[in-house]
């Protein structure tokens, strides 16, 4: 679970500095990779969900 967790931040944490890029500098290609990474997110969370459920039924 932690482990899980620490992809999560660090996901996040790509997505931020791809945003950033984006919108302050105007790098359209860091919006592609924004994108991607908002996808990656999406399923991390989803396996987190899992697994937190999992743990609680313990």
């Amino acid at each position: 679970m932690k482990d899980l967790f620490a992809k999560i931040n660090a996901e996040i944490e790509t997505f931020k500095t791809e945003s950033e890029s984006l919108i302050e500098k105007g790098f359209k290609a860091a919006g592609a990779r924004a994108r991607k990474s908002t996808l990656e997110i999406e399923k991390l969370l989803k396996e987190f969900r899992k697994v937190s459920i999992e743990e609680s039924k313990k």
